[in-house]
């Protein structure tokens, strides 16, 4: 029998499975993004005893606080200067070696200054 007192009570749909989805894509997007450019760093090893060196020593050591090219201490307009004195050839290596204390943020400035300076060849060697 069939009542026609009162209509049927309507029913919700259930937002529970949307709202998961949801959370399931954005969990997804943050994960697979790339928040921030990587920044490459070029440098070659110096190599174990490969090779000849050629023309006159380019090693320029870098502390906290000093700039050294030879055993020589200088700043980097100097260094820069100096060091295109002793390249033969554009090309030539120019190796870099890091004192006690230096910091990687200070290889990374000297590297941006000695690429923007033209040197394309720089060699990192312990210390």
């Amino acid at each position: 029998m069939i009542s026609l007192g009162q209509p049927p009570r309507r029913r919700r749909p259930s937002l529970t499975p949307m709202i998961d989805v949801v959370f399931l894509l954005l969990i997804f997007f943050m994960l697979a993004a790339r928040f921030g450019q990587d920044g490459l760093l070029a440098l070659s090893g110096g190599g174990a005893g490969e090779g000849q060196w050629q023309g006159p020593p380019r090693l320029v050591e870098f502390a906290p606080d000093a700039l050294r090219l030879n055993g020589q201490p200088l700043t980097l307009e100097p260094l820069i200067e100096a060091l295109t004195g002793l390249m033969p050839t554009p090309d030539a290596p120019v190796v870099l070696r890091p004192v006690e204390g230096a910091q990687l943020q200070h290889l990374v400035d000297l590297s941006e200054a000695l690429r923007a300076a033209g040197f394309t060849r720089l060699l990192l060697v312990e210390p």
